[in-house]
């Protein structure tokens, strides 16, 4: 072997070596990035594990479109839908939407949620106070402050996987992906102030 081509050899050696740990480097800051989205909270083990309304359908489909295939949103769904707000929010980019679960519609009177759904104005009030026009995740919540598409702040806070929201809903599934949006699932209807 000439001197010359061993120098070529130890070249490409070299080089090799090199790209070797960029590369590992590079995979490895594209792994962390999509772990840290992973949805949060006791809430996520009711959610289904394949199919309609899973993590993993709700992924391709924009919010609202996400929220009427889910079964823990129907209520929500039927409400986006009498405010005729599913364009607005399936049109939307990067917005958050702090989406209040069945169980979280059921603990208002029947009566008075049937008020708020009969009354267009009071009802878009009402959802788009649950909407942020930003991507809200869980780094964000510890000690957040947002403003709502309404047009009021909503506030949240706490550590871990517990949140609450203006100190009255928990977040019980967080960090929910959907085509265009953020979703938080909540425990509690949040009331806009004005």
């Amino acid at each position: 072997m000439t001197t010359t081509h061993r120098c070529k050899s130890a070249a490409v050696a070299a080089a090799g070596a090199l790209f070797i740990p960029l590369s590992l480097t590079a995979f490895a800051a594209v792994a962390h990035a999509g772990a840290v989205g992973e949805p949060f909270g006791p809430g996520c083990a009711s959610l289904p594990t394949s199919g309609e309304g899973s993590a993993a359908s709700i992924a391709d489909e924009p919010v609202a479109t996400a929220a009427s295939n889910s079964p823990e949103l129907s209520t929500l769904a039927r409400a986006v839908e009498e405010a005729g707000l599913v364009d607005t929010l399936n049109n939307a980019e990067d917005i958050t939407v702090f989406a209040p679960t069945n169980d979280a519609f059921e603990k208002i009177p029947k009566s008075d949620l049937d008020k708020i759904l009969n009354d267009k104005k009071q009802l878009t009030d009402l959802l788009t106070y649950h909407v942020v026009e930003q991507d809200v995740t869980v780094g964000e919540l510890p000690d957040g402050a947002f403003k709502t598409l309404q047009g009021d702040e909503i506030t949240t806070s706490g550590s871990g996987d517990a949140f609450k929201v203006n100190d009255s809903a928990s977040i019980v599934c967080g960090d929910l992906a959907t085509e265009n949006a953020t979703v938080q699932l909540i425990d509690t209807v949040l009331m806009p102030k004005s």
